[in-house]
C-alpha cells in the first residue's frame, strides 16, 4: 500500500484532475486521456511537499449540510446583488468589516475565507498574520454586528463542528 501512495499521494485528487482535464478539453481521444493521466499523476507528486496536513472530517453529514447552506446563500446573494445593481433607487453601502476568528486551524480559516468570497457581495481581503481576524469587504453593509453574527452562525460554527477544531 505504501508503494501505491508513493506514486499516488492523493488518489481522489488524481481522479478529479483527470476528469476535470477530460471535461475541459471535451475529448476522450487517446492523446488527451494519456496527457490527463500524466497530469493527474504528476501534479500531486510535484506539489505534495507544499500540502498542509488535512484535518479529518469528523462529521460528513454536517459537511453536506454546510455545502447546501453555502449553495443556497450563493443563490440568495446573487439575487440580492442583482436587485441592488438593477434598482435605480437602491444605493449600496460598501464597507470593510474586521471579523474576529474563533477557528485556529489553517484549513478551516481558508475554507471560511473562500466561502465568504464565493458569496456574491462579500470578499475576504486579508487574514491577519497572527490569524485572529479576517478583513472582509461588503458591497451592501447595513449592520456590521449582524453580519459578524451571521458569518459566525452560518459558516464558522459549522466549520468548527465539521473539523472539530
Amino acid at each position: 500500500m505504501t508503494n501505491i501512495l508513493r506514486y499516488f499521494p492523493a488518489p481522489m485528487l488524481s481522479l478529479i484532475l483527470l476528469v476535470t482535464w477530460l471535461l475541459m478539453v471535451r475529448s476522450v481521444a487517446f492523446g488527451q486521456v494519456l496527457l490527463g493521466i500524466v497530469l493527474a499523476i504528476g501534479i500531486p507528486l510535484l506539489t505534495r511537499q507544499f500540502w498542509l496536513p488535512f484535518p479529518r472530517v469528523k462529521h460528513p453529514i454536517k459537511l453536506l449540510r454546510f455545502f447546501f447552506c453555502v449553495l443556497g446563500d450563493i443563490v440568495v446573494a446573487n439575487l440580492h446583488v442583482s436587485l441592488l445593481i438593477l434598482s435605480p433607487k437602491r444605493e449600496p453601502h460598501p464597507g470593510f468589516v474586521e471579523y474576529p476568528l474563533q477557528v485556529k486551524d489553517r484549513l478551516a480559516i481558508t475554507l471560511l475565507a473562500n466561502t465568504i468570497t464565493m458569496t456574491p457581495g462579500t470578499v475576504s481581503t486579508n487574514i491577519r498574520l497572527d490569524q485572529t481576524s479576517l478583513l472582509i469587504h461588503v458591497l451592501d453593509m447595513r449592520d456590521e454586528q449582524q453580519l459578524i453574527d451571521e458569518i459566525h452562525q452560518r459558516y464558522e460554527r459549522p466549520l468548527k463542528e465539521i473539523f472539530e477544531c
